[in-house]
């Protein structure tokens, strides 16, 4: 079967995807990853890790660190969403990753609409992609890092706060995670720039 997923923008340079996962949640940190991967990767199981089942994306994780050239995965807690918010926290990750690569890309493909220059060599080389985890395969790569490791996160947390169901809901704002949080409040990790209208008081 023919990839549906783009090798590079640009052949011959050293392009790495970059995406997040975990915006919208209410708890716990933004995941981001940055990945290389060679020119002639391939693999059937590869896509937008939202359009993944959790098997696939558990299969495709150590495949993707084995064959990749470089990745890195960086966290940004829930302290630094609520001090940069949470687009900016999201882009911070991104920068971070690719500051952790090794060779250091050429070139930054950046899932979304969203960047900004970086780093102590003011990294301006890029192209932001809206839907680039379902264009690109650097960028997917990097979806299926950023969206396995934050759920690993989710479930380790899910052991100290047992109560907010964690382990399902992955800090999303679903109706059990909303209905704990009426009854124990607010944990550490919950972002408290984050205004759920559930959660709001009713003026009647």
């Amino acid at each position: 079967m023919k990839p549906h997923l783009k090798a590079y923008l640009e052949p011959g340079r050293l392009e790495a995807g970059c995406d997040e996962a975990g915006r919208g949640p209410l708890a716990g940190p933004v995941y981001a990853a940055a990945v290389i991967l060679p020119p002639d990767f391939h693999h059937p199981l590869l896509n937008d890790s939202k359009q993944m089942t959790e098997k696939a994306r558990e299969t495709l994780r150590p495949v993707i660190e084995a064959e990749a050239i470089a990745w890195a995965v960086e966290a940004v807690s829930a302290e630094e969403i609520d001090q940069l918010n949470i687009l900016w926290a999201s882009v911070t990750g991104m920068q971070r990753a690719v500051l952790r690569l090794d060779p250091k890309p050429e070139f930054l493909l950046i899932d979304g609409n969203k960047f900004r220059p970086f780093g102590p060599y003011g990294f301006n080389d890029y192209r932001t992609v809206v839907h680039g985890d379902a264009t690109y395969a650097s960028i997917a790569a990097a979806s299926v890092l950023a969206k396995t490791c934050r759920d690993d996160c989710m479930r380790e947390l899910a052991r100290q706060f047992p109560e907010y169901g964690w382990e399902h809901n992955m800090g999303y704002p679903t109706a059990d995670h909303i209905a704990a949080i009426r009854e124990y409040g607010y944990t550490p990790w919950h972002r408290k720039s984050f205004h759920v209208k559930e959660l709001e008081p009713s003026l009647f």
